[in-house]
């Protein structure tokens, strides 16, 4: 049972990649060729007609496959029934906000730079909910797991690849929004103690 994509995940196969890699992505090396964009559009035609259901897929799964993430879910962090979840409707609201962020990513293709305004202001407001980057990549995992028996016959190795290009830009963006927004936290904690130190000095 399972998607092969979960295990190559958790072994950083998938979305983990270097500084690099991830400066790259924000510059746009590592975004979707035009034929990627194109296939990824055809096929979130098919999925977006199920994105509830993808979305809670896509977390009961995520909770399977990787048990430590519900640590970042204060609601599901107690929760061992994993069939439970899925009448859950806070899990479906949940899954819903993060198929709606996928579709503005898909919608954003066109326009990378708002896309990378998106992604970027993600990863920032995840580090304001505990959310450490090394979740981001298994999240794009599992929808791909999700999706493939949605589409079916349409479902090609070409298109698997597209979607992957698409999470690792995304997710080395929101990387780097996490990192951008952990950094100002830690000036603005140690701005105080900075400013009696100036005092006394120039007294």
């Amino acid at each position: 049972m399972g998607c092969a994509i979960s295990g190559l995940a958790a072994k950083g196969e998938f979305g983990e990649r270097t500084t690099e890699d991830a400066a790259a992505g924000a510059a746009g090396a590592a975004s979707p060729s035009e034929h990627q964009i194109q296939i990824i559009k055809e096929s979130w035609k098919v999925i977006q007609d199920d994105i509830a259901k993808v979305g809670i897929i896509m977390f009961v799964r995520l909770f399977e496959t990787h048990p430590e993430c519900k640590d970042v879910f204060f609601l599901f962090r107690d929760v061992e029934d994993l069939e439970r979840l899925r009448t859950s409707r806070e899990l479906r609201a949940h899954g819903l906000r993060v198929m709606s962020f996928i579709e503005k990513s898909v919608a954003r293709l066109d326009q990378l730079e708002r896309l990378e305004a998106l992604a970027l202001e993600l990863g920032k407001s995840h580090y304001h909910y505990n959310a450490p980057p090394k979740y981001y990549s298994y999240v794009g995992a599992e929808f791909i797991c999700a999706v493939q028996p949605i589409l079916k016959e349409k479902w090609t190795s070409e298109l698997e690849e597209s979607w992957k290009t698409l999470f690792q830009f995304v997710t080395g963006l929101m990387k780097r929004g996490y990192e951008e927004e952990s950094n100002r936290q830690r000036e603005l904690a140690a701005s105080p103690k900075e400013r009696p130190d100036k005092r006394n000095t120039a007294i």
